[in-house]
C-alpha cells in the first residue's frame, strides 16, 4: 500500500474513532479491546494507530508487567479488574489474561492445574462483564514464523525498538509449534458468543491496521457514521472458526 494512501485512510478512521469516542462517552458505554498474538506481531503499533488523537482521559492502554509476588498469590483475574473500563471509557489491552493460555501454558510459568482452571472460568469471566453492560472485542494478531524471525531481527538491529526485546523473544521461533498448539486450544475453547475471537492475517503491518479499526469500528455503533469508510477486508479480519486452521487462513 502507498505511503500517501495509507495515511490518509488512516486519517479518516481516526476521525471516526474520535467520533466513536464522543458516543461512547455521551452514553457512557464500556468497551475493552484486546489484543494478543505472537511476538513481533504488530499489536504495539496497532494499539498506537488507535489511541494516538484518542482522549487519554478516555482511552486508557493496559501493558501490565509480569505478577510480582503477591499477585501470583491472587485470583488469577485480579489484577486485571482495575483496570477494565467504567462507563464512557475505552481500555486496550496489550496482552491481557490470556497469556496463561500462551506464554504462561508454553514455558511453563503455570501448573496444569492453573492452565486447566483459567480455561474453564475465562468464558463465565467474560460473560459475566458482558452482562454487567461491557462490550469486549478480542483480536488475535497472526503472522507466519519468516516474518516473526524478520521481524525480531530488526528489533536487534533497530536502536529505537531494542526496548521491545525480551528473554521471551529468543524463545519465540524455538517453540513456534508449541505456541500454535496453544493459540488453537485458546480459540477451541474461549471463542464464544459474548466475546468471540477475531483472527488478523498481520503480516502486512499496514492493511493489517487498518483493516482491525474499520472492523472495530463498524461492529460498534455511534452518531455520524461514515460507512463507505468502513469495509474491513474479510480475509485480512474474520471469526475464528475451526476450518480456518486447516485452510490456509491461520498460520500453522
Amino acid at each position: 500500500m502507498e505511503t500517501d494512501t495509507y495515511a490518509q485512510t488512516l486519517k479518516a478512521l481516526q476521525i471516526e474513532l474520535l467520533k466513536l469516542q464522543m458516543d461512547v462517552v455521551a452514553h457512557q458505554r464500556k468497551i475493552l479491546v484486546i489484543f494478543e498474538g505472537r511476538d513481533a506481531a504488530g499489536k504495539d503499533g496497532t494499539i498506537r494507530r488507535f489511541a494516538k488523537h484518542m482522549n487519554p482521559r478516555q482511552t486508557h492502554v493496559v501493558a501490565l508487567d509480569k505478577p510480582t509476588d503477591k499477585e501470583s498469590t491472587e485470583w488469577y483475574f485480579q489484577r486485571y479488574v482495575s483496570h477494565l473500563p467504567a462507563g464512557g471509557e475505552l481500555a486496550l489491552f496489550n496482552r491481557s489474561w490470556y497469556n496463561r493460555a500462551g506464554v504462561e501454558k508454553v514455558m511453563g510459568f503455570c501448573t496444569a492445574t492453573q492452565y486447566e482452571e483459567f480455561m474453564t472460568t475465562v468464558p463465565f469471566f467474560e460473560q459475566m462483564l458482558h452482562q454487567s453492560g461491557m462490550k469486549i472485542f478480542k483480536y488475535y494478531l497472526d503472522i507466519n514464523k519468516e516474518e516473526q524471525k524478520a521481524r525480531l531481527e530488526e528489533r536487534k538491529k533497530d536502536p529505537l525498538k531494542r526496548w521491545k526485546l525480551s528473554p521471551m523473544d529468543e524463545q519465540a521461533l524455538k517453540h513456534w509449534d508449541a505456541y500454535s498448539e496453544a493459540r488453537n486450544h485458546m480459540f477451541a475453547r474461549t471463542s464464544h458468543p459474548d466475546a468471540p475471537w477475531f483472527v488478523v492475517k498481520a503480516d502486512d503491518k499496514r492493511r493489517s491496521r487498518l483493516a482491525v479499526i474499520q472492523h472495530f469500528l463498524h461492529a460498534t455503533p455511534y452518531e455520524g457514521k461514515d460507512l463507505a469508510l468502513l469495509n474491513p477486508d474479510p480475509l485480512i479480519v474474520f471469526p475464528f472458526d475451526s476450518e480456518a486452521l486447516t485452510d490456509g487462513r491461520i498460520a500453522p
